[in-house]
């Protein structure tokens, strides 16, 4: 490279100095550092979630996920609490009715005066039986398939975070109208860009 000046003198010489180039230096900006793949994140959100439901959602700092765990698994557990209960009040007065008790709670009416005939049946109180075990069993299932649900997601949710999503990796759906013949064209463009 070379550089020209001159001098304001009346004798208006003209000096060239020469410099040496310089290598020049580009920054890139788009090239970003990425943390490592931590093998084990996955398993340590999973384990965290089977220790404490919504832990796990916690470490993955998906915090909006924690109320629904928690509100899912509460659902679950009321449902089989109040069906257990149930249950376990049909399941007394039948017992007390085979024992040939007439003092339960369905042979008196709701301000309290004893009945001649009891409000429900041995034989209803029996399909009550049979109806709350088979609803509180069913809570039970559900609310065991909900903590699973919980560790899966957990457990998927950190698989995902440490997913390449990049700029030069796209996928998006496109749709096309050919204006020659009126039809239509729907489809997925993949992008890979080195």
């Amino acid at each position: 490279m070379s550089l020209t000046a001159q001098e304001d003198d009346n004798t208006k010489e003209k000096e060239t100095v020469s410099k040496p180039e310089t290598p020049t230096i580009i920054a890139l900006d788009s090239i970003t550092k990425k943390e490592p793949i931590n093998p084990l994140a996955p398993a340590k959100a999973a384990f965290y979630s089977a220790i404490l439901p919504g832990l796990g959602q916690a470490y993955n700092k998906k915090y909006w996920k924690i109320p629904i765990v928690w509100g899912a698994l509460g659902t679950g557990i009321y449902f089989y609490t109040k069906n257990n209960k149930e249950y376990h009040r049909y399941r007394d007065a039948y017992k007390s009715r085979l024992a040939g008790f007439t003092n339960d709670e369905f042979y008196y009416d709701s301000n309290g005066n004893q009945l001649t005939t009891p409000r429900v049946t041995t034989d209803g109180l029996e399909r009550a039986q049979k109806f709350y075990r088979r609803n509180k069993e069913i809570s039970l299932l559900v609310t065991l398939g909900l903590y699973a649900l919980n560790i899966i997601d957990a457990n998927v949710d950190a698989h995902l975070m440490q997913y390449n999503i990049d700029e030069n990796l796209s996928l998006a759906p496109h749709y096309r109208i050919n204006e020659f013949d009126a039809s239509s064209n729907l489809g997925l463009t993949l992008n890979f860009k080195f």
